[in-house]
């Protein structure tokens, strides 16, 4: 290990900032005679990742220091991935030393609170020449153990759907942990099933925490059918996460086909009335199959209007 008397401060920023995460945490501690540390660590890392803790050592007192020694004791959710010990033999004084180290958190680690445990000691040289007896102090950094980031995904559906009629679905996605790039959405419905619009959606990057949301519609088979029966749908995100790693999420949900009922409306305001559908604004070229006697009570009712505007006009 190549001892530093003074580091310059440019490298010292330069070994601090190898911590890993963004939203890091520094613990600074004044030792006796002196001594100086700032430990940088991130506060939170992600299962089957590697994160960095730095550590750097500042004798701001007047006598040398040896065998400063840092040795790490991690809990059972997080492993070294070289060594866990940091060794300066002398620092002079006015010097300083930096160093950084990485970990691993293992992938079957439980979420939540962990700590990663520093026994840090020192030796004091009384007039730069006699050595003291050690001194030191126990230090714990907290780190949050989160899940490597994903997709959740929600649907917004009707609670069941009806054959020859369209049906809007929302799909949602939010990326809880990290910012995604390369992102798409694919609805795949079953075979007799329809869609108006796109099944496939692509965006270059969802943010954080920001939901992305798309709407498409369902269109039904024309076929009656006599009974109920669900059928399946598949929605797929592939993204390509924080670390540069393509990943897919997926959600399976299903929807309940029914046989339509005597008057059904429809979610664009029109109506089924047995076998026939009024479209959703009424005039005599958007009724669709309605018998001869209603296409005749709505005649007799327009032509009745049409008297009463023309009595209204004259008396003016």
């Amino acid at each position: 290990m190549k001892i530093l008397k003074v580091l310059p401060l440019v490298l010292v920023f330069l070994v601090l900032s190898l911590v890993s995460s963004v939203e890091a945490e520094t613990v600074k501690q004044s030792m006796e005679a002196g001594m100086d540390i700032q430990i940088s660590f991130p506060n939170s890392a992600v299962v089957d990742r590697t994160f960095s803790v730095s550590v750097l050592v500042e004798n701001n007192g007047w006598e040398d220091k040896q065998d400063v020694i840092f040795t790490f004791n991690p809990d059972d959710a997080i492993v070294a991935l070289d060594k866990r010990e940091v060794v300066i033999k002398k620092i002079s004084a006015g010097g300083s030393y930096g160093e950084t180290i990485d970990f691993k958190i293992i992938s079957n680690a439980s979420l939540g609170d962990h700590f990663l445990n520093i026994d840090y000691s020192q030796v004091i040289l009384a007039n730069n020449e006699e050595p003291q007896a050690p001194t030191g102090k126990s230090i714990a950094l907290p780190i949050v153990v989160k899940e490597q980031p994903k997709v959740t995904i929600h649907t917004i559906t009707p609670e069941s759907i009806f054959t020859n009629a369209e049906f809007p679905i929302t799909v949602e996605i939010i990326s809880e942990d990290a910012e995604l790039n390369d992102v798409a959405l694919q609805i795949i419905p079953p075979k007799d099933i329809e869609f108006r619009g796109e099944t496939m959606h692509t965006f270059s990057s969802i943010q954080k925490e920001i939901p992305v949301s798309i709407t498409s519609r369902i269109i039904t088979p024309s076929q009656e059918i006599n009974t109920e029966y669900k059928i399946p749908f598949q929605i797929i995100v592939s993204y390509t996460d924080d670390v540069g790693e393509e990943k897919s999420d997926s959600k399976t949900f299903s929807l309940v086909m029914r046989p339509r009922t005597f008057m059904e409306l429809t979610t664009d305001g029109g109506i089924w009335i047995g076998d026939f559908f009024i479209a959703p604004y009424i005039s005599l070229g958007t009724i669709i199959g309605i018998p001869a006697g209603a296409t005749i009570h709505l005649l007799i009712k327009r032509s009745q209007k049409s008297k009463k505007r023309k009595k209204k006009t004259k008396t003016k």
